[in-house]
């Protein structure tokens, strides 16, 4: 999100209910950027040119197709009439496109997206927001910022936190991490805000033991761990001083990812978590990290997913069986 935001997408799963939080927050960050913003609904029904006989006609199989598309554009037009979206330039498109994951990303490439914004949804009445699979396909393919809205409080000056790691440069692109406090940075600028950087490291081991423990055990003198523990505080202060990030708003603790990045979020009141994809494993396949699953799904906030630059999905391209898309004026 270096660049400036042109254009934004939301991805609509449900029709039957308007995504209240999505088109608050989406709407907002269109309007402070400037943006157009379109929402896109990737239509689930069997599609009647492979669902129906095979004595359906062309003709027949265009106007169900066309019915289908309609309802399904009328009630994103209703959406989009929210009041949340007011002074936004605003489409809607759907299609018949499968699975979702893969439909929403093609409509992002398609439109050249600057962000995407999808929303959790609750397993059970009462229950947390968590992620659904769409989610985590999402995580993985879409090459642009991913917004996964989670909270449904409003961004009223909000704490960014930018979730920084300088030490698994190995594991992650040099850059990543200066594009996350872009991002962060870039988000606090619209929304007002203020921008946090988080890190988290665990100790060194207190205890070694030798292989076969043919040896004694070996501790770690208390003055190696301060060592460690002040290099690592030197690196993320000059990441934070780079950003313009001050000494009051810079978050180094000791002890895993998994509790210790919620609980700081949860201590700012942090309304986004930025966050990095990055490559793992012999699989190659894009995760957070190796506490991807509790890290996001114990966030209570919202979480903006950045991929490394020069990143690039591996979706087929094909184009979807048919797109229909109406533009409503927001003054």
């Amino acid at each position: 999100m270096a660049k400036r935001i042109r254009h934004v997408l939301v991805a609509i799963h449900d029709l039957r209910h308007a995504p209240r939080s999505e088109l608050r927050k989406a709407g907002a960050l269109a309007r402070a950027a400037g943006a157009t913003l379109e929402l896109f609904h990737a239509i689930d029904e069997p599609d009647p040119g492979a669902s129906w006989p095979e004595t359906a006609t062309a003709e027949f199989v265009t106007r169900r197709r066309a019915a289908i598309a309609a309802r399904s554009l009328r009630r994103l037009e209703r959406f989009a009439r929210d009041g949340a979206l007011r002074g936004v330039r605003v489409r809607c498109t759907s299609s018949w496109d499968y699975p979702a994951h893969e439909a929403i990303v093609r409509r992002a490439l398609a439109s050249r997206a600057g962000l995407v914004v999808a929303g959790t949804r609750r397993h059970a009445p009462g229950a947390r927001l968590v992620l659904r699979n769409t989610d985590w396909e999402l995580i993985r393919h879409c090459p642009a910022p991913l917004l996964l809205v989670k909270s449904s409080r409003d961004y009223r000056r909000p704490a960014i936190l930018a979730a920084v790691d300088p030490f698994h440069a190995h594991a992650r692109p040099a850059d990543l991490d200066a594009r996350l406090l872009e991002a962060g940075k870039s988000c606090a600028q619209l929304l007002h805000g203020t921008l946090h950087v988080f890190h988290t490291y665990m100790p060194l081991v207190n205890v070694a033991m030798v292989p076969l423990s043919t040896a004694p055990m070996l501790t770690i003198p208390p003055e190696v761990e301060d060592a460690h523990g002040a290099q690592i505080t030197r690196a993320i202060d000059r990441l934070a001083a780079g950003a313009g990030v001050p000494r009051a708003r810079r978050h180094i603790d000791m002890g895993d990812v998994a509790g210790e990045l919620p609980a700081v979020a949860r201590e700012t009141r942090a309304g986004l978590v930025v966050m990095g994809a990055v490559s793992r494993s012999a699989l190659k396949r894009l995760f957070i990290g190796n506490a991807a699953e509790r890290v996001l799904d114990s966030l209570e906030c919202d979480v903006l997913i950045i991929k490394p630059r020069g990143f690039k999905s591996k979706l087929s391209r094909r184009p979807a069986i048919a797109v229909s898309s109406s533009a409503v004026a927001r003054p």
